[in-house]
């Protein structure tokens, strides 16, 4: 009978930092562009009308992974979690299960780590300030994962003043409204995608957006006269065009696959970047299985270290 960690929410935040989690995702992106991860698509479940399900395959360096996860918006309104479920890691030479660990915590910490790495290689040279609208918890780690990232001081917008207040208190940044956050050099936004926050008039040269919100198709941050004036990119193009912000501006016609570059070509060195400190980059973040796996990696070696402790089950 084997004897398998269960790894909370506590301990996955303990045994990854965001510095560390910045590292591993940046790491997953190069892998996965130079062949050596693997990420079938992911899995949607509708759930209708409250939410979805998703299941989120990966394998690489000697283990395989599936989050099974949620994204389920009205929850906010129930007191409940909007995103919750578990993740599976398991040793991709035996098949054996390695780990269970909370869900959320991960998709958090690679959330904002992606929006972090984006603009280590997208942001223009000099910039400093941070917008963030959208101030939950992914929102929140956004934020602490790009001043991690030595961005800041930023402005943190959101619909709940009381939850934009108490980030910025603990970040030694200052409260605002949208217009303010989206005239900052770096603006990343994390809402439920519902109507844009990032609209043309608000675009001066010289910003990079990382628009996290927008993860399932009809979702958009981004208002389609803004998203016609920025060179784009994404973390997968497959999964951008089924349902990421970048699917809106394909339907109606005005992006297309060749508009397009996926970061972790542009980590590899195999794409450009930026190519002006006056161009207005987008990157497209829609969540990939393989950052999952690069936190998850790390976690588990933390256990297997003994920095973080967990509960063990018997199956």
């Amino acid at each position: 009978m084997a004897v398998i960690p269960v790894l909370d929410a506590n301990a996955v935040l303990a045994a990854v930092s965001p510095a560390e989690a910045i590292e591993r995702t940046r790491l997953a992106f190069e892998r996965h562009a130079g062949g050596e991860w693997a990420m079938p698509p992911k899995v949607y479940l509708d759930s209708p009308p409250n939410g979805d399900f998703r299941a989120m395959p990966a394998r690489g360096d000697g283990f395989a992974l599936l989050k099974w996860v949620t994204s389920f918006p009205r929850n906010s309104q129930r007191g409940l979690p909007v995103v919750t479920g578990a993740l599976l890691l398991s040793d991709a030479g035996t098949g054996e299960l390695r780990a269970i660990m909370d869900c959320a915590s991960i998709t958090s910490l690679r959330t904002g780590a992606a929006a972090a790495v984006s603009a280590q290689v997208l942001a223009a040279d000099g910039a400093t300030s941070v917008g963030l609208i959208g101030c939950g918890v992914n929102g929140a780690w956004a934020a602490r994962c790009v001043a991690a990232a030595g961005y800041g001081p930023g402005v943190c917008a959101d619909a709940r003043p009381e939850q934009a207040e108490a980030l910025a208190a603990e970040l030694g940044w200052r409260a605002g409204d949208r217009g303010e956050a989206a005239a900052q050099d770096l603006v990343v936004t994390v809402t439920p995608a519902q109507q844009p926050v990032v609209l043309a008039s608000d675009l001066r040269p010289g910003q990079h957006l990382a628009v996290l919100g927008a993860d399932a198709r009809g979702k958009a941050e981004v208002e389609l006269a803004a998203l016609e004036r920025c060179r784009l990119f994404c973390d997968e193009w497959q999964q951008a065009a089924g349902g990421g912000e970048l699917s809106g501006g394909l339907a109606a016609g005005v992006v297309n696959r060749d508009d397009v570059t996926q970061i972790g070509d542009v980590i590899a060195g195999r794409s450009e970047g930026r190519r002006s400190q006056e161009e207005i980059t987008l990157f497209d973040s829609t969540g990939l299985a393989i950052q999952d796996l690069a936190i998850a990696i790390a976690v588990y070696d933390a256990w297997r270290e003994g920095r973080v402790e967990g509960q063990t089950a018997a199956l």
